[in-house]
């Protein structure tokens, strides 16, 4: 599978999206759209909105590529490679949660272990999507995140999310991730990333 892996900057150390989540979409006169995705966009649209779990090694198999591809140990055994691979709380309950999923996923075929609940939710959010201003996706999200524990002792972490939009959550994530759990290097990876900026 093809994908266009674009940096992505923020208080992270290092982060990337693997590709745009849709090529285009059209209105239509009913009210809907015609959209056309990129082929990751595809799986991850099937495991997110139709739950065909089928996807998800795919997925993170495309996911785990790129990663082995961009991150290592150098000659100095600085640490550059992770410690763990630690997913964006999911912002709906959902009984089946993709991100989790696919983060748990990426762990098993890289041999990372999957903090999936280290990084916890503990503010009730509105939907981010629906927010026009930077400063409201800023404001709803102070406080947003803690850690189950503080006792994670990682020096270095990816921090993993299915969509880019604003990069508001994984700021805030960062932040949390540095001054309560002592991380010193961040590194992220998203899927995919909005053609424009929400």
């Amino acid at each position: 599978m093809n994908i266009t892996p674009k940096e992505i900057n923020g208080n992270w150390d290092v982060g990337w999206a693997l590709d745009v989540h849709t090529l285009s979409s059209v209105p239509l006169p009913d009210g809907e759209f015609r959209t056309e995705r990129s082929q990751l966009g595809e799986l991850l649209y099937q495991v997110k909105y139709r739950h065909d779990k089928t996807k998800i090694s795919p997925i993170a198999e495309i996911a785990a590529e790129f990663v082995k591809g961009q991150i290592t140990i150098d000659e100095h055994h600085d640490l550059l490679y992770p410690e763990a691979i630690i997913p964006i709380p999911p912002s709906t309950f959902r009984n089946f949660q993709p991100a989790i999923a696919i983060a748990a996923k990426i762990g098993d075929i890289l041999d990372l272990p999957a903090a999936l609940y280290y990084l916890i939710k503990v503010k009730r959010t509105p939907p981010l999507k629906n927010l026009a201003h930077d400063e409201s996706r800023q404001e709803q999200l102070k406080g947003a995140f803690d850690l189950q524990s503080q006792n994670g002792n990682f020096r270095c972490v990816l921090l993993f999310d299915d969509i880019y939009r604003s990069g508001e959550t994984l700021t805030e994530a960062t932040h949390v991730l540095r001054d309560r759990g002592g991380v010193s290097r961040v590194l992220v990876l998203t899927l995919t990333q909005t053609r424009t900026k929400l």
